[in-house]
């Protein structure tokens, strides 16, 4: 199963053109966010982390530990998200084990991303 079908008929989606910031580091991270179209860059100053495309997870990590976002998030091509805050996100967690697994996919790839910059570095 796709993640994003569970977001298929979504009616309250957020919508950013390019060039808006999703969020800003340091704000709060009260919601993640499932990318349903376009693209988003994450941010660490000006440099590109990653390029998040449909079907991903954004603001994950913020949302699971409670923490201050990490990154900038800011739309590279018009995007459609679906908002997740907590409470629907525990809901999915226990509803939809793929959704959890899904979840922790992403957080593992971004992981490994990060770990393979730093080496390079």
């Amino acid at each position: 199963m796709n993640p994003a079908e569970l977001f298929r008929q979504e009616t309250d989606t957020l919508q950013l053109a390019p060039g808006d910031f999703l969020f800003h580091e340091g704000d709060n991270g009260d919601k993640m966010y499932e990318l349903l179209e376009g693209e988003i860059q994450i941010l660490l100053g000006n440099f590109v982390l990653e390029t998040a495309g449909q079907g991903m997870l954004i603001g994950e990590m913020a949302l699971i530990d409670k923490s201050r976002r990490t990154a900038n998030a800011v739309a590279k091509t018009a995007c459609r998200l679906a908002q997740i805050d907590r409470r629907r996100f525990h809901f999915l967690v226990q509803q939809t084990p793929y959704f959890a697994t899904h979840a922790m996919k992403i957080v593992a790839d971004r992981l490994r991303h990060m770990n393979a910059v730093a080496t390079v570095r």
